[in-house]
């Protein structure tokens, strides 16, 4: 039986993608915590909030430090029912954040320069979100 040094194996462990990943050079899967949300897909992201939605719209690859910084789309809503024809304004965001193993710390800043949160989203939980009445 060949062994390996402890070197290689120690090595391969340390450049062994994020657990929260997996294999995906890029975030994946489902986060949810109080007031937000994300769904990542093929490396893009929808984004909800209690009244508003946005979008990321390039793969998100976190540091090795798991911090992150990625574009997309912020789009407020408004209470009750959507009208016939009711048009939301979308504007562009910045998504920043940090993911440790299993939990995200998110953040966006509209380009307007408003920001928000920071977010505590957990893996593979759903959104805990209020809606607009």
């Amino acid at each position: 039986m060949r062994r390996l040094p402890f070197a290689m194996v120690a090595a391969a462990c340390l450049a062994a993608p994020n657990a929260a990943w997996g294999s995906s050079p890029f975030l994946v899967g489902i986060w949810g915590g109080q007031h937000a949300g994300i769904a990542f897909q093929g490396g893009l992201a929808e984004v909800k909030f209690d009244c508003a939605a946005g979008s990321i719209d390039e793969p998100v690859y976190p540091a090795k430090d798991g911090s992150f910084t990625a574009r997309g789309t912020f789009r407020a809503g408004s209470p009750g029912p959507v009208k016939v024809g009711q048009i939301f304004r979308s504007q562009p965001a910045t998504y920043s954040g940090k993911v440790d193993k299993h939990v995200m710390t998110l953040s966006i800043e509209l380009e307007d320069g408003t920001n928000g949160g920071p977010f505590t989203l957990n893996e593979n939980a759903p959104p805990q979100l209020t809606r607009c009445l």
